[in-house]
């Protein structure tokens, strides 16, 4: 597999490696090493960081943000951290600050402790719906309580990486005792340890069991010892499921689209010699910087596999299996364990170190089984130990995916479906014949906890990460031209010079009114930047397949818009073509489809935008709550500004999507709250004026919607401007974030 990401990607890494010879500052980890995420908890990392300054030395607290929202992660080490996009990030490296509003905090009080049977992903899919439910988008969440004196480090990693998933901009744990123990396992330099201690007790940063609770603007409570198994979806990871409720959960899915469906008829797959039915698991993958940084939960999933293997169980052969684990250090614990053996026994073989069925990566299934899904209309599941499952996502034909623990993933594996209720019903039959239960395989927590003890060392650590930077011998083979600025290759179908700069002038030109605007899509809730710019499979006859197979690139070597992201003309026939995503403006259609105005004719989002651009009318996007939740994803407001979007006009916003619209020169606009795009009844034949932004931008100002209609008088209503400071005025002003730092720099 790497050997095929090399050759698959190599433009991209050429790229990178060209940027570390041009740039002072570059480094880059190569591919085939780990998710960034799990690298940074394991070895970038410092918690305290020195700098020298007139022959003095200063310490102060390592601080990062980074270009994916699961940046997150590294606060389960007491880091501040966040994820902010791409083009917010780019504007940061050439000297831009990061703007924001002061956050509230809120806090989290851990009590308790986990109780017998329970994992760090019952917990963190727990704590995720209580913060959704709760409300923190654009807030800090902050962990306190007498819990943390049970919880290890990793399960601190796995509920701050989710902090995208409940909403916050973090999910941050204070330094103390464990935080240290954590420092020396992973093999961090003797004297940075010290430092934290030291450092961390004198300002106050330090944790104790009787340190007094902080004072926060909110505060939640949970304790431990109440979660119980779970599972999240079908399609957000809020959508926490209680283990024992998953069937009847799914049952009910499937019947609530469909009254007549049987989920216990078999449906042949051809020449493969077993059926499908409704909640077939056809994906199983041990996946993400979520869980497989955890130990406890990585181990546990093998040794599930272990007591599965004993008694005789298989993997249903319908099941596509897989272990991608965040780092190398991983395989080590798990050769060292002896229980490698027993994953790949059941089929869950390494198959790389990076993003893969959690972003998109999952592959092709079998093309008997793929069929057999679309003729018979099934719905099948996807199982993962991720931590994001929004339609469309992991596989176009998985329209239920649950996000669970690893050991769970092995388990719904052997059962084959979720229609089967795992706590009261058989996986399958044993070699000797007699029914096997979930609680015959399952580890006890002690056992779980002496195969970390007896199988992880600081050695592992410095080995892995003792020549990080050094990468494959096809990572070293890669030539690149040595020059201050990048040699693009106009025939390329992976980088090309993207077109934001186009006509821009030295000087600000006066901000303008939006007049005569057309909607381009009338969005739902909840609408996320997978469905606005996807990132796995670039569907065969999709705007994006053509323009690829016109540039002579064969289907087989399409690749995802996830690796094309450095191809603007690809990316852009990708934005609004997530195949599950439903404009309302075409009733009854899923997928990028619009209806281009007024003729109202059906047409692809993309080629409807190119006409109204050549026809130099602005478009519009509306959309619900939450729109733009998931991944920081810059690509969808780049896309949609390159679709020729002025305004995105919506209920609510995820902070970091509301920012990247910004930094690309995108107004977001807010309806005030009772009014809605239902309660306007907008049906996309209307057109619209924005007006008031000639006055002058300001923060959180009003503007004025004019809706034109058909038949009748004009409709006004005030929207809110979803611009927060001063510096995101420029940004605004300039026409984007990056325009702001170019004429910066050209004075």
């Amino acid at each position: 597999n790497v050997h095929l990401e090399m050759e698959r990607n190599n433009e991209r890494y050429q790229f990178l490696k060209w940027g570390q010879g041009a740039l002072d500052n570059f480094s880059a980890v190569p591919p085939g090493t780990g998710i960034c995420h799990q690298v940074n908890l394991e070895y970038l990392a410092d918690v305290v960081w020195t700098r020298e300054e007139k022959g003095e030395t200063f310490a102060y607290p390592d601080t990062l943000v980074g270009t994916d929202s699961h940046t997150t992660m590294i606060n389960g080490l007491a880091v501040l951290g966040w994820g902010v996009g791409g083009i917010e990030a780019e504007a940061a490296m050439l000297g831009q600050p990061i703007s924001m509003l002061i956050p509230k905090v809120v806090g989290f009080r851990l009590t308790g402790k986990m109780r017998e049977g329970t994992t760090a992903t019952d917990l963190v899919l727990t704590v995720t719906q209580m913060l959704r439910k709760h409300g923190v988008v654009e807030k800090f969440v902050e962990f306190y309580g007498s819990g943390l004196d049970h919880l290890p480090l990793a399960d601190r990693a796995t509920i701050a990486n989710m902090a995208p998933e409940y909403g916050a901009t973090c999910g941050f744990f204070p330094v103390d005792e464990e935080t240290v123990k954590y420092l020396e396992l992973s093999a961090r330099d003797k004297d940075t340890v010290a430092l934290v201690k030291a450092y961390c007790k004198e300002q106050g940063l330090w944790r104790n069991s009787d340190s007094p609770d902080p004072q926060f603007s909110e505060t939640l409570e949970l304790d431990l010892s109440t979660v119980e198994p779970a599972i999240a979806g079908p399609t957000k990871p809020q959508e926490k499921v209680l283990l024992s409720k998953a069937s009847e959960g799914f049952r009910a899915l499937v019947m609530k689209d469909n009254a007549s469906a049987n989920l216990d008829k078999n449906h042949s797959v051809k020449g493969k010699g077993f059926p499908l039915q409704h909640g077939s698991v056809v994906i199983a993958a041990i996946t993400s910087c979520t869980n497989t940084s955890n130990p406890s939960v990585m181990l546990a999933a093998a040794l599930v596999a272990r007591n599965a293997f004993a008694k005789g169980l298989k993997v249903k052969p319908w099941v596509k299996t897989s272990l991608a684990p965040g780092s190398k250090v991983v395989t080590e614990y798990l050769n060292a364990s002896g229980l490698q053996k027993d994953l790949d026994a059941l089929g869950f073989n390494l198959v790389g170190y990076g993003c893969t069925t959690c972003i998109g990566n999952s592959g092709p299934l079998p093309e008997e089984i793929e069929t057999c899904i679309k003729d018979n209309k099934l719905v099948v599941s996807s199982v993962l130990s991720g931590n994001r499952n929004f339609e469309g996502r992991v596989h176009p034909l998985t329209r239920a995916n649950y996000l669970m623990s690893p050991p769970l993933v092995v388990a719904y594996a052997l059962a084959g479906n979720m229609a089967i209720d795992l706590v009261k019903d058989p996986l399958g039959k044993g070699a000797d014949g007699k029914p096997v239960y979930l609680k015959d395989i399952w580890p006890s927590n002690r056992e779980i906890a002496k195969f970390v003890q007896d199988n992880i060392t600081p050695a592992m650590f410095r080995q892995k990460y003792g020549d990080v930077f050094r990468g494959t011998e096809e990572w070293q083979a890669i030539k690149t031209a040595d020059s201050l600025t990048y040699p693009w290759d106009n025939a390329s179908t992976y980088i090309q010079n993207p077109p934001y700069f186009a006509g821009m002038t030295k000087s600000l030109t006066k901000v303008k009114d939006i007049k005569g605007a057309r909607p381009l899509a009338i969005l739902g809730d909840f609408i996320t930047t997978d469905h606005i710019s996807p990132a796995g499979n670039i569907a065969k006859d999709s705007p994006a397949a053509k323009y690829l197979e016109a540039h002579g690139v064969a289907r087989q070597d399409f690749n995802s818009y996830g690796s094309r992201r450095g191809n603007h003309e690809v990316m852009m026939r990708g934005t609004f073509a997530n195949v599950r995503i439903k404009n309302e403006m075409a009733p009854g259609t899923e997928g990028g489809v619009t209806r281009f105005m007024p003729s109202g004719a059906p047409m692809a989002i993309y080629d409807a935008a190119m006409q109204y651009k050549k026809e130099g009318t602005p478009l519009v996007v509306f959309g619900g709550q939450g729109y733009g939740m998931g991944s920081s994803r810059d690509w969808a407001a780049k896309g949609t500004v390159l679709l020729g979007v002025k305004a995105v006009i919506t209920e609510s916003y995820e902070r970091i999507h509301r920012s990247n619209l910004v930094g690309m020169g995108v107004l977001p606009l807010q309806f005030h709250e009772g009014t809605t795009r239902k309660s306007l009844k907008l049906d996309g034949s209307e057109v619209f004026d924005i007006t008031g932004l000639e006055k002058g931008i300001t923060p959180k100002m009003e503007v004025k919607l004019t809706i034109k209609r058909a038949n009748g008088a004009p409709q006004s209503i005030p929207l809110r401007v979803c611009i927060d400071t001063a510096n995101e005025v420029e940004y605004y002003e300039n026409g984007g974030i990056l325009h702001k730092v170019i004429r910066d720099l050209a004075g």
